[in-house]
């Protein structure tokens, strides 16, 4: 391993240069002209490193990018995202820069710098002549928003490979991810009666009063110390102050660590019912994506991962996120599932947004470490 190391640390600055180079080019979820202009400039970079890539088409999101590296064997899958929580114009007042072993910017922990490790990992191997199984990337650009366009492909690719490492940010100290929480979210829209509040307020049904209810009773399926929680983010209702409001909403996020747990937390929103008499309760939404659990396959990658490490004077830790992400996906359809293989840093979705540049290297030679293990 230490040949892939000595690669990976003599080629740095080609890695930091292709996280600046994505970095640059702003890619918000939901602005796809941005998102492509992103994409068309990581197709070329694929292409360049010896991958045959396919442009998958979206009509309303950015498209995305499957790319193919031949080898013997089962492949291995890499995933990851190049849509980014910025608004275009974040790097005017974000911008890109170093200071010190810290490359601040946009995107840059989350997750840029994993696809940049993806290619560095590569592209050591090919240099060295190491053997490794065939590598499928997915690099998907709906992510931030839910992965509507590309779960599907998502599911199709994994169900090919022998496991799936997934590029995300590490946890603190370089920690993989062996376990990440499910996510949903409910929306529960009150029903009530309109009335004038000072004439005939009997009359009326309040649906604020309802939901206030309702939130009351809610609150009760949070277990932190099971690692339930739910979260009603948002409430809305009524429409003018001398008026029993006739509807009222809110939208409700919900994190679960187990199949079973998010299965239970499904059923108590399902069995939510009216408590004040003249209402009336629509329930929707669910969990969006499922648990990612610490399977005996996802110790056994881990296992692997750290052996890795050991061999590259690294010691490896594990832990949970309370977030998800697409690798939730690939581990619910009972693939091997490695989560958090991307870059040491901190500051996903906030302001001081980095990465470590002198872990770098000792990541990217991790990854294609763990691919040799595939053989």
């Amino acid at each position: 391993m230490k040949n892939l190391l000595d690669y990976c640390e003599a080629h740095l600055a080609a890695t930091v240069q292709t996280i600046e180079t994505l970095v640059r080019l702003e890619s918000p979820s939901t602005d796809k002209a941005a998102v492509d202009r992103c994409g068309t400039v990581l197709a070329d970079m694929l292409r360049k490193a010896g991958a045959a890539v396919d442009v998958l088409p979206q009509q309303e999101r950015g498209n995305h990018l499957r790319a193919r590296f031949a080898g013997e064997g089962r492949p291995v899958m890499f995933l990851g995202h190049f849509d980014t929580v910025w608004p275009i114009g974040t790097l005017e007042r974000m911008p890109l820069g170093r200071d010190g072993d810290r490359l601040h910017g946009p995107g840059t922990f989350d997750m840029k710098a994993g696809i940049a490790l993806a290619l560095a990992a590569m592209e050591a191997l090919r240099v060295t002549g190491t053997p490794r199984p065939p590598v499928t990337m997915l690099w998907t650009t709906d992510e931030e928003i839910g992965s509507g366009t590309s779960r599907a492909t998502i599911d199709a690719e994994a169900r090919q490979s022998a496991a799936v490492l997934v590029l995300e940010p590490a946890l603190p100290g370089g920690a993989l991810k062996t376990a990440r929480k499910g996510c949903g979210e409910f929306e529960l829209t009150v029903h009530g009666v309109a009335a004038h509040a000072g004439l005939d307020p009997g009359k009326g049904a309040s649906a604020i009063h309802e939901l206030a209810a309702q939130i009351a009773v809610i609150e009760r399926f949070q277990d932190l110390p099971k690692g339930i929680s739910v979260n009603v983010g948002l409430v809305s209702g009524g429409s003018r102050p001398n008026v029993v409001a006739e509807e009222a909403r809110a939208t409700i996020d919900v994190r679960a660590p187990t199949r079973e747990a998010a299965d239970a937390v499904e059923s108590a929103f399902r069995s939510l019912h009216p408590i004040k008499a003249g209402t009336r309760l629509t329930i929707e939404g669910g969990f969006e994506r499922p648990p990612m659990e610490r399977t005996a396959a996802v110790t056994e990658l881990f296992a692997r991962a750290s052996d890795v490490a050991s061999s590259l004077g690294r010691a490896l830790g594990e832990g949970s996120a309370g977030g998800g992400s697409d690798g939730n996906f690939t581990a619910a359809v009972g693939v091997p599932t490695l989560d958090g293989l991307g870059a040491v840093g901190d500051g996903a979705h906030a302001a001081h947004e980095h990465v470590d540049v002198t872990a770098l290297p000792w990541r990217a030679a991790l990854l294609a470490g763990l691919l040799v293990s595939f053989r």
